[in-house]
């Protein structure tokens, strides 16, 4: 234990790994891009991954200590996942930076538009805004901004430690 936290093995940080591997693996569950026209592309990859980080930050806000740290070391393990991604696609390391401060843009303000169309629910409209701004054009916004609502309602009705655990039970598509 005591070497694992020497280590920055915290608990945090394990389900950050965690969650950020249920995040990646429902971002690319085929019936986003078959049924919901999201382009199966770098940037509808992105922004699908980028929907389902956020709305697991979104259910972490204003948790206990536990969910305050792994929310932090959830961002932490995406920032560092798209800092990979952007290696394993040849970005040079002097370009790294420049492309890794444009996607925490990108996350920050997308997570600000997020929370303030939440916000507005159960009105959809401002969601349905932030998805036609964000995901590639010929997705089906209304079905994406309903599919977000109910991935919002099934991660509220599960307990902190169960997502901090990363059982979650995704809505099916």
């Amino acid at each position: 234990m005591f070497l694992d936290r020497l280590l920055g093995k915290t608990p945090a940080k394990a389900a950050a790994v965690r969650l950020h591997a249920a995040a990646v693996a429902q971002g690319r569950t085929p019936a986003l891009y078959a049924n919901m026209g999201v382009a199966d592309t770098v940037e509808g990859r992105f922004e699908m991954l980028t929907l389902h980080v956020i709305l697991l930050v979104d259910r972490l806000r204003g948790g206990d200590a536990q969910a305050a740290d792994t929310r932090q070391a959830l961002f932490d393990v995406y920032v560092g996942d798209l800092d990979g991604a952007l290696r394993e696609m040849g970005v040079g390391d002097i370009s790294v930076g420049k492309k890794m401060r444009k996607l925490g843009e990108a996350f920050y303000g997308r997570a600000k538009a997020y929370d303030s169309a939440f916000k507005a629910l159960p009105d959809l409209s401002e969601l349905m805004g932030v998805l036609e701004r964000t995901v590639p054009d010929g997705a089906d916004t209304a079905a994406l901004a309903a599919y977000a609502v109910s991935c919002r309602q099934a991660l509220a009705a599960e307990a902190t430690a169960a997502i901090c655990a990363a059982d979650i039970a995704w809505p099916a598509l």
